[in-house]
Parts: structure tokens; sequence; C-alpha cells
């Protein structure tokens, strides 16, 4: 695949007549390698009562291990990355890239409403109370767990433990 590479004509002037159609050009021009940018999941954000609901199509994405959800301040946040491969008769083609999708949620939102599922192809988020009367709510990082998908084993450090020796009678506590 070959990346449309922009060099801008030579009779476009910050004062020409083709200023505007040259703005226009370089607005919808990508100038990053196609494999970068190969994949930008669709996104439909929908009313349900007083819920806002953000259906993203992700099609052929290991969701349990490649895609998160996260609250983070006031934004919804959905990055993941998108493995494609195919084999075939002396041939093999293989493309990854990652995407990153997210959305402003209303102030009032509380992190802990925010629930996502997962079924045939579709993350659909649910926000709730999205329309619902503002309440004030401190900011907060939450990570969104997708029901329907067993998550990914996560590699944990073990911690060591931290062991109060008993107090022996007589013992004063120390500072």
């Amino acid at each position: 695949m070959t990346a449309l590479t922009f060099r801008g004509p030579r009779f476009v002037t910050p004062f020409g007549p083709f200023r505007l159609a040259d703005a226009l050009v370089r607005s919808t021009v990508t100038t990053r390698p196609a494999e970068s940018a190969w994949y930008v999941p669709a996104a439909d954000v929908e009313r349900d009562g007083d819920d806002a609901v953000v259906r993203l199509e992700l099609p052929g994405v290991d969701v349990a291990s490649d895609v998160t959800v996260e609250v983070t301040g006031h934004r919804l946040v959905v990055a993941g990355e998108r493995r494609d491969e195919r084999t075939g008769e002396g041939f093999r083609e293989s493309r990854r890239g990652s995407f990153r999708r997210s959305f402003t949620l209303p102030r009032h939102v509380d992190p802990d409403a925010v629930r996502a599922s997962y079924d045939a192809g579709v993350l659909s988020v649910r926000v709730g109370g999205a329309y619902a009367e503002p309440q004030p709510v401190t900011p907060q990082t939450r990570r969104v767990a997708i029901d329907g998908v067993t998550p990914a084993p996560e590699a944990t450090t073990p911690e060591a433990p931290t062991q109060e020796a008993p107090a022996q009678d007589g013992d004063q506590p120390q500072a």
C-alpha cells in the first residue's frame, strides 16, 4: 500500500484564489504512513432514557486482550490494537495498528456508572445518567471491565509481604 504524500502546489499563495481549496485538500490528506492508521472503528452514540450508549464496531479484534475502556477525568477512552493476518499459497500478509477513540462526558457522570459489554463484534459502553439532572462528581480514573469477555491474565509482580511482629507483654507501641 502506498502512502499519499502531499507536497503542495506552487501556485497557492497565502492570499491566492486557491487558498480555500488548498486548505480543504490538506485537511483530508494524511501525511502519515498508511500502516499506522489503517483502522478506526466506527462509533455511534445514542440516547437510551437518561443513559448514553456508545457502540463501536470491533469485528476481528481480540477484545479480552487488546481493548481497554477507561474513564479518565471527564473523558471516555476506548483504545486497543487490531491485528490482521492473511496467508495463501506463496504469500503471507500481516497488518497491525492501534486505535483510540475518545468521548467527552458530562461533568456530572459518575465513573462507576459506566458499563461495557461485547457481543457479535460490537462493543457497547453504557454511560449511566449522562442525560440525568447534573450532580457534582469528583473526576477520577477508572478502568471499565467488559461484560461477556474473559479478561486476559495480567502479569503481576508478587509484593513482599509486610508483617508486623506481634506485640509482647510490656512492649510499647513504636511511633
